[in-house]
């Protein structure tokens, strides 16, 4: 008996010692978060339930200070203030990330996946985790991927109904390779610019259109400048969690672990939410008198056979095994 209340008590101390040595290893530590969509947007909802979590988890050590809407700067400017350890953590598109490792171009390939289910096997699995491997070498540490949702044409125009309609209009769109080769084979005017300017291009007619989720159309009010809303669904758009590389190696492994796990868990939080926000979007921007439209199947498969020659140019010049390891996923993840 007394050997068994010896071992609980050793047990006990031993549970004791190693809470107070992950303790010790939390420091006092404020993290900006910067993003460029409103407050009222699904991503920053995930970054409220990512700062919450981040609380609870390290005893309220470490804090999660949001900047949303550009605060911070546009795409590239919060990247790069990432990459020199001037911000903690952004929550970009994938988009954005095609200028520092090419082959997230990959995830631009239009029309690709066709259902939440399909992206998130694709993001989830190994092509995925792949693409994420790829960033510490460009100063960036990356914890996994939240939903923006398909991407969706507005204009002040007229409705997108065939590719034939994008003839000549101005859109804007990231600046990245692969959005600007894809919407030229449409014979539409790209034009990239940062996503802080495009209201005002859109209300002074500098551009014709964007291209964004319905969740993202709404929450910037571009009903106000732009009329006509398409259901083009022409690619699934993430956004990717991002940590500086030079602050995450300043972090403990008990630190790490915080942030990882809490990216984790309010994954599928986010990915909820901002799924449920596309759909009520829809009817919020009709009521808001956006005119919108479905794209046939036939239509997008039109749109998809213009774009084929694009994507197999740049799947020529990126990594031969990412691109092979892209094909096999998305075989998979289609069945």
């Amino acid at each position: 008996m007394k050997t068994i209340t010896r071992r609980a008590a050793l047990a006990a101390a031993f549970a004791t010692a190693a809470c107070t040595a992950a303790a010790q290893d939390i420091q006092e530590r404020t993290i900006k978060f910067g993003h460029l969509n409103n407050a009222d947007h699904p991503v920053s909802f995930g970054v409220k339930r990512f700062s919450e979590l981040v609380a609870a988890k390290s005893g309220g050590k470490l804090k999660v200070q949001e900047f949303p809407a550009s605060q911070l700067g546009n795409e590239l400017q919060q990247q790069s203030s990432l990459q020199s350890g001037v911000q903690e953590m952004s929550a970009p598109a994938t988009t954005s990330l095609a200028g520092t490792v090419k082959e997230f171009g990959l995830v631009d390939f239009p029309f690709a996946v066709g259902s939440y289910a399909e992206a998130d096997a694709l993001l989830d699995g190994p092509f995925g985790q792949a693409l994420l491997a790829k960033l510490p070498e460009k100063g960036l540490v990356a914890l996994g991927y939240w939903d923006l949702g398909f991407r969706n044409v507005t204009n002040s125009k007229r409705p997108i109904t065939r590719a034939e309609d994008l003839d000549g209009l101005k859109i804007r769109v990231i600046p990245n390779p692969v959005f600007l080769d894809t919407f030229k084979a449409f014979k539409a005017n790209p034009v990239p610019m940062p996503f802080a300017e495009l209201f005002v291009a859109l209300e002074t007619r500098a551009v014709d259109g964007q291209e964004n989720p319905y969740a993202v159309i709404l929450s910037n009010k571009f009903y106000e400048v732009n009329k006509f809303v398409s259901a083009t669904n022409h690619v699934y758009a993430a956004n990717i969690i991002l940590v500086s590389k030079r602050f995450w190696d300043r972090l403990s492994a008990t630190e790490q672990k915080i942030l990882r796990d809490a990216a984790a868990e309010s994954r599928d939080y986010q990915r909820q939410v901002s799924r449920a926000a596309a759909q009520k979007a829809v009817g919020e921007l009709q009521a808001k008198g956006m005119q919108y439209n479905e794209v046939s199947p036939a239509a997008q498969a039109k749109m998809r056979e213009i774009a084929k020659p694009v994507t197999d140019r740049f799947a020529a010049s990126y990594d031969p095994a990412l691109v092979k390891l892209y094909a096999q996923e998305l075989a998979k993840v289609r069945k």
